[in-house]
């Protein structure tokens, strides 16, 4: 049974999604006013690892990550350099999605960015108004948390006093402050703007993710992921206009990733710690090295980025890389060890029960590694036959759609008698012989292998469960 940290509930919880078989989840994108650091990509890449697991174990899911290019500060940079903010936030864009494929974070199914979902917020904002929950000020429109009985769950704040009126028109604020929250505001000299029925303006901040997360997953969903620095206000917020706006429960599992700091101190330009993938490539870091020092700490726990750890992170990606290599080209006996076949069982039971406690990617990596080490031993031995090396390689692939530390490198992954089945299936298709084409396919998914035929030809991926 899989169970996560429900921040709602403040409880580890079993994960039973709101439909059987299926997950929908939001995850929390960039803010494009600058290029993302090592600390948004802690998030991201927690969020990739939850992903994945949960499609390892054959959930289907839906993933929306937001991207968030208008508020306070993408109009103050685009203001800066005298430039539009399209102009402004699309070089941002860019280099985002750069990022996630040099780190081989499985991309989302949507990425709506805020600008072009204006009419979706305006709506919820109308109804809120309708409903009570809003009210119009000098022009801006403002949520009144005082008609939200429960506002604070999230964060666990006990809100006393509440004073209507008491406002917040800015994107950021101190942490502990409870105030009534900008939905729209009202139009400035310089400013951005949209034709609404409500008049000139933008919206505010967090009136952008509520009107995303329900046009692509609906009113109520599974996940909802970002960093523990958007409890409050954001995912407060988020909570309070949504479900008085449905008057549904909005999310039923809240998971969120601790800080990254640098050499045990908060990351910041002016010390001179802050690096964005671009600078840690620059010196040398490797992609996959950086991708395996952002998951192999769990993510409730805040990771203290170094570069000892960063080397350590390297020299782990190329054990696993080394065994591969040794499966691939060492000249193997013929038969078959029953003690491959229990070393992989064991491996892979331990990675799901250690992602299946809350993503315990420790023990998750503790089971890869030693289930390496076993088989190195066998190796060394001449123990390993090369039908055992198929089986190790094929076993190490399998965790790897979890893990995302080898992306592929086609037909080079296959073992040789896996391409040439591959092979002989197209010769029985193009002989029209599809019964013998049927039959190699069942036996390449008997060994974790499947096939999709496409209009460009066959293709192949490792089945996320394959047999032993």
């Amino acid at each position: 049974m899989i169970r996560f940290f429900n921040t709602l509930s403040g409880k580890t919880e079993p994960f039973q999604p709101l439909s059987p078989g299926e997950v929908k989840l939001y995850t929390c994108g960039p803010t494009v006013y600058d290029f993302a650091h090592i600390g948004n990509f802690r998030a991201y890449m927690f969020e990739d690892l939850l992903k994945r697991f949960l499609q390892f174990m054959d959930y289907k899911v839906t993933h929306v990550m937001n991207i968030t290019d208008v508020d306070d500060k993408t109009i103050k940079g685009a203001q800066a350099e005298n430039i539009t903010l399209e102009q402004y936030t699309e070089k941002y864009i860019q280099s985002f999605f750069r990022d996630i494929e040099i780190l081989n974070i499985s991309p989302a199914d949507h990425y709506p960015r805020a600008t072009a979902h204006i009419t979706e917020m305006v709506q919820i904002i109308k109804t809120l108004l309708a409903k009570g929950y809003a009210y119009e000020k000098d022009g801006s429109y403002y949520f009144n948390i005082s008609k939200f009985p429960d506002y604070g769950k999230l964060a666990k704040i006990k809100v006393e006093d509440l004073r209507s009126g008491s406002r917040i028109d800015g994107d950021d604020y101190a942490k502990e402050s409870v105030h009534d929250f900008a939905l729209w505001k009202k139009n400035k000299e310089g400013e951005p703007f949209w034709e609404t029925d409500l008049g000139k303006g933008r919206p505010g901040w967090h009136i952008e993710c509520s009107a995303m997360s329900s046009k692509y997953l609906g009113e109520s969903f599974d996940i909802h992921c970002g960093g523990v620095d958007n409890i409050f206000p954001h995912h407060e917020n988020e909570i309070a206009q949504s479900e008085a706006f449905s008057g549904k429960k909005f999310v039923k599992y809240w998971l969120h990733c601790h800080h990254l700091i640098v050499d045990g101190d908060k990351m910041s330009k002016s010390k001179g710690n802050y690096y964005t993938i671009a600078d840690l490539l620059e010196k040398n870091a490797t992609p996959m090295a950086l991708r395996f020092m952002l998951l192999s700490t769990h993510y409730r726990k805040m990771l203290n980025f170094t570069f000892d750890m960063l080397a350590q992170a390297e020299s782990a990606v190329q054990r696993i890389k080394d065994f591969l290599y040794e499966l691939k080209n060492a000249s193997l006996p013929q038969g078959e060890n029953e003690d491959v076949i229990q070393i992989i069982t064991t491996a892979k039971n331990r990675f799901t029960e250690g992602l299946s406690d809350d993503l315990n990617v420790s023990k998750a990596l503790t089971a890869v590694f030693e289930a390496i080490k076993k088989a190195n031993i066998l190796l060394a031995k001449g123990e390993v036959s090369a039908k055992d090396a198929e089986k190790l390689t094929l076993f190490i692939h399998d965790l790897d759609a979890v893990l995302g530390l080898l992306p592929p490198e086609e037909e080079s992954l296959l073992p040789h008698e896996i391409q040439k089945k591959i092979g002989l299936r197209e010769k029985a298709r193009k002989e029209k012989n599809y019964s013998l084409a049927d039959k190699i396919r069942e036996e390449l998914l008997d060994q974790g292998i499947i096939l999709e035929d496409t209009k460009d030809g066959v293709r192949w991926k490792h089945s996320l469960k394959s047999k032993p």
